[in-house]
Order: C-alpha cells, then sequence, then structure tokens
C-alpha cells in the first residue's frame, strides 16, 4: 500500500528544480546502506556529477537505484557498485553499474511495470516497485531510463538529467 501511495505522490509533487549535487547524494546513500548492513561488504565507486531537478525526487530515484545495486550484487564476494556520469551535449546520463545477479534482457520491458520482478523473492526480498517509481521520476523530469543486464554479470542502469551550472 505504501508503494502505491508512493507513486502517486510522484506524479502529483510539483518539482522545484535546483541544482543538485548527485555524487554527494549517492555517497550518503551508499554510507546508509552500509551502516544498515554491516555484514555487506560492497565497494563502491562515485565519480562526480550534477544536475538540474527536483531534489527530493532525485533523491528517491537514487536511493531505489543504489539499494537495487546492492541488494543484487551483496552476495558477491567482491560486490562492487560504480556511479559514473556522462557529458553528452545539454545533458548528462548517469550510470549506476553493479556486478551482481543481473537480469535477462529479453524481459528488459518489464523492469518498469509496477510489481513485476524478474527475480523471485525467495531470491531477493522487495515488491517490484523501486524501477517503476524511478522510472516515473526521471520521465516527470523530461528525461529518460534504460537498463543493459546479463544475468550472473550484472546490472547497469543509466538515466539523462540536465547537466547543472557547473557544466557535470
Amino acid at each position: 500500500m505504501n508503494d502505491l501511495l508512493t507513486i502517486s505522490r510522484i506524479t502529483r509533487v510539483n518539482l522545484n528544480y535546483e541544482q543538485v549535487d548527485l555524487s554527494k547524494m549517492a555517497a550518503d546513500i551508499a554510507d546508509e546502506l552500509q551502516k544498515a548492513e554491516p555484514e555487506c561488504l560492497v565497494e563502491v565507486e562515485i565519480a562526480a556529477g550534477t544536475a538540474r531537478g527536483g531534489k527530493n525526487s532525485l533523491h528517491l530515484a537514487l536511493e531505489n537505484l543504489l539499494s537495487n545495486a546492492w541488494k543484487f550484487s551483496a552476495g558477491n564476494n567482491q560486490a562492487r557498485i560504480e556511479v559514473s556520469s556522462t557529458n553528452k551535449g545539454k545533458n548528462n546520463t548517469f550510470n549506476i553499474a553493479d556486478n551482481g545477479a543481473g537480469f535477462n534482457m529479453a524481459y528488459s520491458n518489464k523492469l518498469y511495470a509496477p510489481f513485476q520482478r524478474l527475480h523471485g523473492t525467495g531470491e531477493f526480498p522487495g515488491t517490484g516497485i523501486g524501477l517503476s517509481i524511478v522510472s516515473r521520476i526521471i520521465n516527470r523530469h523530461g528525461d529518460e531510463i534504460w537498463a543493459e543486464g546479463k544475468v550472473g554479470k550484472g546490472a547497469t542502469f543509466y538515466f539523462a538529467l540536465v547537466k547543472g551550472n557547473d557544466g557535470i
């Protein structure tokens, strides 16, 4: 029920565009994940990146993406998450890559549908709503999200946002 309320709120909340330091935001989220699960050893590398957007919405999107990356790679002996960005014209493309469970690209069309899961609840906990939330947030910013994955080799989620004032 809470997940449905979150989706409902995302589509109605006003976006107050401001300069957002996504690298600092990602580092704070990664620290919280580590504190919540100190037994999970996950190497996290975060490159600099800023964008313009709704700070709270972008935080929720990053939180969902990083939580997924953490969840799906935590069982890996050398778990690794990388957050980076690529400058393309007026946009930055942000990448969140992990070396976790990955997914079969044949089912990638189901990634952003609410309550769709590509892994069983016995394998990984969750409701199947996180990527739907992320997709709606990025779409509300007028941009796009896409993913690549390979079973057993990890996944990379990409999303484009308008550049920040510093051009990064």
